[in-house]
């Protein structure tokens, strides 16, 4: 999809069911070991009550939808602001979301509005990608 066919209002998703093993790899890739998401018995003692998925993780979602559905393909992550709102646990079904919500045309830049929810429609995470598109 080239700049000129996108329009204000546009969205796509994407939705995937957090596992173990998603966990697992990405605390592999990322180094990000943190034991709120590895450790049973730490996290059940935590205000969480129990393992959640890494933020990023759930973040990742909306780099999918960007890079591959709106804008789509060719378009360059400029920024992204990110307000993590709820826990993710193994188990949920995370839709990420990202609408159109404002065009520059000149710059050819895209602003849209990112939002990750499960499937009980509770908002995990929230904000705003700004996206180079040619």
């Amino acid at each position: 999809m080239k700049f000129d066919d996108l329009e204000v209002g546009m969205f796509e998703t994407v939705a995937k069911t957090i596992t173990e093993a998603d966990i697992m790899l990405y605390s592999g890739i990322s180094l990000d070991i943190n034991p709120i998401h590895l450790n049973n018995e730490y996290a059940k003692n935590s205000i969480f009550k129990g393992r959640i998925a890494h933020g990023m993780l759930t973040a990742g979602f909306i780099s999918a939808v960007l890079g591959t559905k709106l804008p789509g393909e060719g378009s360059i992550y400029l920024s992204q602001n990110l307000n993590f709102l709820a826990p993710v646990k193994i188990g949920d079904t995370i839709t990420a979301r990202c609408e159109i919500i404002e065009l520059i045309p000149d710059k050819k830049i895209v602003i849209l509005k990112t939002i990750c929810y499960n499937q009980e429609n509770v908002t995990v995470l929230d904000g705003q990608a700004k996206i180079l598109k040619k």
